[in-house]
């Protein structure tokens, strides 16, 4: 079951000789602190969201060695051409009663990325969003596949609200930047792998894809020509 889920903002640091460490194992030239930009994210967290659905805490965790060495791309489009960004450090922290999933990612500090580093220090990107398979999507009610039960997200079950718990995660594609959450398409946007849904969804999934990489190619021409990308 394929996932991608809004989440937080990024914040900027320097880089220190363990973190620059960490990032040249990407590297096929060892890289000085000068010639990369660090960035930090919180990716995602074990709260229910907006559709009803959460990350368990162990998938949190699962998900931390995952998305060690993941690209980060523009609005999920699959394609190299959008790759802004490499992850090169996780780890799952907590805030009081909240686990988050805490992304550091480095891009190459040149001419070329001058546009992306100033927005990002500017404040116009910020919001995240994780892609991500998960093998297992839980009812918080029975205890049963969500996609096999008769319960709704959302719904009061003797006074019990229905969550879908999302569990096991068996693979983690990317990381993007993407549009303010609140907004439909910059939000929650799930979709199924075809061993778990029927066709119909695998066509939907196609369809998403495909209407993700419009979506990027159009924001990437629009950033630079405002932001001289």
């Amino acid at each position: 079951m394929k996932i991608e889920k809004a989440a937080g903002r990024a914040t900027i640091h320097a880089p220190n000789e363990e973190e620059l460490a960490q990032i040249n194992r990407f590297a096929l030239e060892p890289l000085s602190a000068e010639q990369v930009f660090t960035f930090s994210v919180n990716a995602c967290d074990d709260q229910i969201d907006r559709d009803f659905e959460q990350f368990t805490p162990q998938a949190l965790d699962g998900l931390a060695k995952l998305f060690v060495g993941k690209p980060m791309l523009f609005d999920h489009a699959w394609s190299a051409h959008y790759q802004t960004a490499r992850v090169y450090r996780a780890e799952v922290v907590e805030d009081g009663a909240v686990r988050r999933l805490r992304l550091d990612l480095y891009m190459l500090a040149n001419p070329d990325t001058e546009g992306i580093r100033q927005a990002i220090l500017g404040g116009i990107l910020r919001e995240v969003s994780v892609g991500c398979a998960m093998a297992k999507a839980t009812c918080s009610i029975c205890g049963n596949s969500y996609y096999e039960c008769g319960h709704s997200r959302g719904k009061r079950y003797a006074g019990k609200q229905c969550t879908v718990l999302l569990e096991d995660p068996v693979d983690a594609y990317e990381l993007s930047f993407v549009a303010v959450p609140a907004q439909k398409e910059a939000g929650v946007v799930k979709c199924a792998s075809a061993h778990l849904l029927p066709d119909d969804d695998e066509a939907a999934e196609n369809d998403n894809r495909a209407k993700a990489l419009e979506r990027a190619r159009a924001r990437l021409e629009l950033c630079k020509k405002k932001i001289n990308i």
